[in-house]
């Protein structure tokens, strides 16, 4: 056996190997670092960030403080204190440069309103057999009349409970059934079915919930009168809340030959157990015959007459509005429409502590201001958006939405032309918030345009989170919707940055409680504007990316949504009218 012997390599051979060897792995190709994705656009332009610091908290006091003093007397519509208040803003309008809305070159759209007062007796009587239940004004029973004459009557009506007094053959629901209701007081329902999430859009209810629905459905029915079983969860208000809203002056559209009923009445839970057991019926049993398709009305074998004088004002109110035209001159005829209700509710009967002037603070010299202000940013813009801006200041809100039901009868500007409708209606003065409630996500695609300027400002975008008290169809842009324009309705968001985690509904429940429609309604010193200004200035961000959008951007109700059909009938009108 033997060995192979190899030559033996120096140390020097053996140091430059391996500096060569150092030297070619050091030339070996390193990893490429990662390449930054580009950060995506900001939704928001920095002119309109710039423009945006017109919103602040020492505008938006000034105007909600003035707004909702004494000296408007509580804006109620067709009174000294209306005319005061709508002069008021077509002053503020002028004064941050936007041009009349209407054009014969005024700023106030001026419409017919008829003021009715009805004198209601002290109790409210139902008989059957030998046996009567009378009801106490205002403790149990509340009612206004349906009818614009100076006397309304029911006589010898029987008293028929129809569940919810729906008609909706898209669900296959109607609790008339045929029968003839004609003469008839119908005990019905508030709200609408809400157990099935596949029938009436479940716990979000829509407008068959309604307590304007409910009489418009009566009336339809032939019916002599309505009586609407009040509880809170129902409503989503305290009985109080009716109390207010449905005393004094009542103003609506003067009649136009419509259907109608001689009264509307609402009456507590406890009232109506009353009731019901005077025919011999268990109220709860009624209600759970009520939840069934098969449901039919049921004679309820009592009888009432009503006898009452209505003090008829015959008057009008308007909307105020103003223009900023846009700076494109084909998209500069559409618009984008801002919406906040000018109206509360008056002078009424005194409180506690003396007090008969309803403010309105919160409900809405808030969002009155927030739409000023949101003016005065669109005009600190370098030039105006493509498309147009409208600031409209509707009337009678409170009465039934009837400013911005006057003015979607009767636009001056084409429904298939508005590109959309963003109503503001209360303001958040609790604080900065981290989310934002859109009543009415997942409608359009406004969803999209909120999104992405909620995620700048660090916020969530939430669903309402009261679906069951029907918030859409409870403030103006649903006499929008109803023409088919995609609108925007924020709410205050409930989880505020530095608070505890149920901080934020306790608030709103306070203020429901206690303010609401109340005389107490009135600005106070612990406001914290932060979170009005957060939410004005999305708002503002949303219309002027709406306004400035291409045409195939601009907003579109989802496929399948109740307002579908009415956008396409409106853009179907404008071609139309072209041809």
């Amino acid at each position: 056996m033997y060995t192979v012997l190899r030559p033996r390599r120096s140390l020097s051979a053996l140091l430059i190997s391996a500096a060569l060897l150092t030297a070619v792995a050091g030339c070996k190709p390193k990893e490429p670092k990662p390449v930054p994705a580009p950060e995506a656009a900001s939704p928001v332009s920095a002119e309109a960030t710039t423009a945006a610091g017109q919103i602040s908290a020492d505008y938006l006091r000034d105007q909600i403080t003035r707004f909702s003093s004494d000296e408007f007397e509580g804006r109620g519509p067709a009174t000294p204190g209306d005319e005061k208040a709508r002069q008021y803003l077509a002053d503020q309008l002028q004064q941050i440069g936007f041009a009349p809305g209407g054009a014969d070159g005024s700023y106030q759209q001026a419409f017919d309103v008829v003021g009715v007062t009805a004198q209601m007796p002290k109790q409210w009587s139902f008989k059957k057999g030998g046996q009567t239940a009378s009801f106490k004004w205002w403790d149990q029973y509340i009612a206004g009349s349906g009818v614009q004459d100076e006397k309304g009557s029911i006589k010898n009506a029987e008293v028929v409970f129809v569940g919810y007094g729906i008609q909706a053959p898209e669900f296959g629901w109607d609790d008339f059934k045929g029968q003839d209701l004609k003469g008839k007081v119908l005990l019905m329902l508030n709200n609408d079915p809400d157990w099935d999430p596949k029938l009436f859009n479940g716990d979000t209810r829509l407008y068959y919930g309604r307590w304007s629905y409910k009489y418009e459905s009566a009336a339809r029915q032939g019916a002599a009168g309505a009586i609407i079983i009040h509880t809170t969860p129902s409503a989503g208000y305290p009985f109080q809340v009716v109390q207010s809203s449905w005393t004094g002056e009542q103003v609506e559209l003067p009649a136009a030959g419509e259907p109608r009923i001689q009264v509307k009445g609402w009456l507590t839970e406890d009232a109506s157990r009353e009731l019901v057991k005077l025919a011999g019926q268990d109220l709860d049993k009624l209600l759970e015959a009520a939840k069934s398709k098969d449901f039919q009305p049921v004679p309820l074998g009592v009888t009432t007459s009503l006898e009452f004088k209505n003090k008829i004002n015959r008057s009008s109110t308007g909307n105020v509005y103003g223009v900023l035209k846009g700076s494109d001159p084909q998209l500069s005829e559409e618009y984008v429409i801002y919406t906040a209700h000018h109206d509360h509710l008056g002078v009424g009967e005194p409180n506690a502590e003396g007090d008969r002037i309803f403010n309105g603070a919160m409900d809405n010299a808030a969002g009155v201001a927030q739409l000023l202000a949101i003016g005065k940013a669109f005009k600190a813009l370098p030039q105006p958006p493509k498309r147009s801006i409208m600031l409209l200041f509707v009337a009678a809100e409170e009465q039934g939405l009837l400013g911005s039901k006057f003015y979607a009868e009767h636009p001056t500007v084409a429904p298939g032309k508005i590109a959309a409708n963003i109503n503001i209606d209360g303001g958040n003065i609790w604080g900065r918030a981290k989310d934002i409630v859109f009543v009415g996500k997942g409608k359009s695609t406004i969803d999209d345009y909120v999104e992405a300027v909620a995620k700048m400002q660090d916020r969530v975008v939430t669903a309402d989170q009261y679906p069951d008290r029907g918030f859409f169809y409870r403030s103006d842009q649903f006499n929008f919707a109803k023409i088919g324009v995609p609108a925007l309705y924020l709410d205050t968001g409930t989880e505020f940055i530095g608070k505890p985690a149920e901080w934020g509904k306790e608030q709103h429940a306070q203020y429901e409680a206690q303010h609401y429609h109340q005389q107490s309604d009135e600005i106070q010193p612990d406001w914290n504007f932060d979170g009005m200004i957060e939410d004005a200035q999305l708002c503002f961000y949303v219309g002027n990316n709406i306004a400035n959008a291409s045409p195939a951007e601009a907003p579109k109700w989802l496929p399948g949504d109740e307002f579908e059909a009415a956008r396409k009938a409106a853009q179907a009108e404008l071609t139309t009218q072209a041809q």
